[in-house]
């Protein structure tokens, strides 16, 4: 309960000196043992390690108690941002500007703030920063990995069918692409 991010059964094994199966073993007998009690916490793997959480059926009362009076939501923006990094991370500003079709600045400093992201080292070619998310954002998230996002395709609108490793179909936000427009005009 002391902890600031989830303790892995490494870490719990080395500190209560016992195998990293016997702390498995009681890990997930504990958190077992708290949704069979019905308990108000339980005790989650995520995001590598475990911690304990507010059972979902008490998260209104426990969220009205220590938020009273905080904004703890993300504004559209900062979602559709984090959307982004998560599913094309590592990922530079630049290019989550690019997708997203307007400036993405600020609302990255805000999810740098948060903790969401994080720095991810440099583009080789450009020199420009890249981005990914955070263990934290995994925590937030109740993700064990990034293998556990939702797939896309359901939330994507139909278009015609394009290859998967195609541009076809997508627009370009590259001021020094072509001009498209210019192929549909037919001459008089």
């Amino acid at each position: 309960m002391v902890v600031d991010e989830p303790a892995t059964e490494t870490h719990l094994a080395k500190v209560l000196e016992r195998t990293p199966r016997e702390v498995a073993d009681a890990l997930h007998e504990l958190a077992d043992e708290y949704t069979v009690q019905g308990r108000g916490f339980e005790l989650r793997r995520v995001a590598g390690g475990w911690r304990y959480y507010s059972r979902a059926s008490h998260a209104a009362a426990v969220e009205a108690f220590v938020l009273d009076g905080q904004q703890a939501r993300l504004t559209q923006a900062a979602l559709e941002t984090l959307a982004v990094v998560a599913y094309r991370q590592p990922v530079s500003r630049s290019r989550v500007s690019a997708v997203r079709g307007v400036n993405c600045d600020g609302v990255m400093r805000t999810l740098l703030q948060r903790g969401l992201v994080e720095e991810a080292g440099a583009e080789p070619e450009t020199g420009a920063i890249l981005y990914r998310t955070t263990n934290y954002f995994l925590e937030r998230m109740g993700l064990r990995g990034l293998d556990e996002l939702p797939e896309l395709a359901p939330f994507l609108p139909e278009a015609e069918a394009v290859e998967p490793d195609s541009l076809e179909g997508v627009p370009s936000f590259d001021p020094d692409a072509p001009d498209r427009e210019d192929d549909d005009k037919t001459e008089v």
